[in-house]
């Protein structure tokens, strides 16, 4: 629970109007500097400030105020507002500012190839996206994956050293208590913002030949299958000319001519 009320400024402009609380009472209590408060009283602050009601708005009674008017060393107390108890530790997405936005893919990327013991939910927290983006780029169908170099989120200033030192602590630990353990190739995958950094990208193949990793000209099998060469028998010889030309058939029509 904060000890601030809502609206300090609006709130201030109030007391000032509506109390005879002296300056340093309404400036602790709402967090200004005394001389600020006083520049309200001037008019040369808070100018167009509509005054903001601390008792209609259930944090102040009038009772406090009373007592801190008759006592001018007094300190008001916030009312105390169970609805407000942990508020402050809720915390909603990680904003990414406009011109971060697009580096987000590579973070995801360098988190996902080094780091593979985190979870999509610590990745979404750390870099501030969604799982459904993860996991296109986990299954590489991103439509942009081919022009994707992984960048350490550190370095491109999407999340603190400690959050990210904190997040893999946390999935190291939990893949101990399930009994899962990193290997030693894992661990060797493991690298600093620095190497990573200086890491020579992957090269990349084209898209116009994309789909054609497995394609090869060494397979010499003939794809009819053995059946048929066993039918036809071996293949005759036919380095020279001679053998080239001689069919089959020659030898018996020879034989027929001589005997004419």
């Amino acid at each position: 629970m904060t000890d601030k009320p809502l609206m300090t400024r609006a709130t201030a402009v109030w007391l000032v109007d509506n109390t005879t609380l002296n300056f340093k009472q309404i400036g602790e209590f709402c967090g200004m500097h005394e001389l600020e408060v006083q520049g309200i009283a001037d008019g040369e602050v808070a100018q167009g400030v509509k005054g903001f009601d601390p008792i209609a708005n259930n944090q102040l009674t009038a009772e406090e105020i009373r007592k801190a008017e008759a006592d001018p060393s007094y300190r008001l107390k916030l009312k105390f507002n169970k609805a407000s108890v942990g508020e402050e530790k809720r915390r909603g997405p990680r904003y990414t500012p406009l011109s971060k936005r697009q580096d987000r893919p590579a973070a995801i990327l360098w988190l996902v190839r080094f780091h593979p013991e985190l979870s999509d939910s610590q990745i979404a927290k750390l870099v501030g996206t969604t799982k459904p983006t993860i996991q296109t780029i986990r299954e590489r169908t991103h439509w942009n994956i081919s022009n994707i170099d992984p960048i350490d989120p550190v370095a491109l200033g999407l999340c603190r050293q400690g959050e990210l030192d904190s997040a893999v602590q946390k999935a190291n630990e939990k893949k101990l208590r399930e009994g899962g353990a990193m290997t030693d190739d894992e661990r060797r995958k493991l690298v600093s913002t620095q190497v990573s950094l200086s890491m020579t990208p992957e090269p990349r193949m084209p898209s116009a030949i994309s789909g054609l990793e497995t394609f090869s000209l060494a397979d010499t099998t003939d794809p009819r299958g053995e059946e048929e060469d066993e039918d036809h028998g071996p293949l005759p010889d036919i380095r020279d000319a001679d053998s080239f030309f001689n069919l089959p058939g020659d030898d018996e029509e020879e034989d027929e001519e001589s005997r004419r």
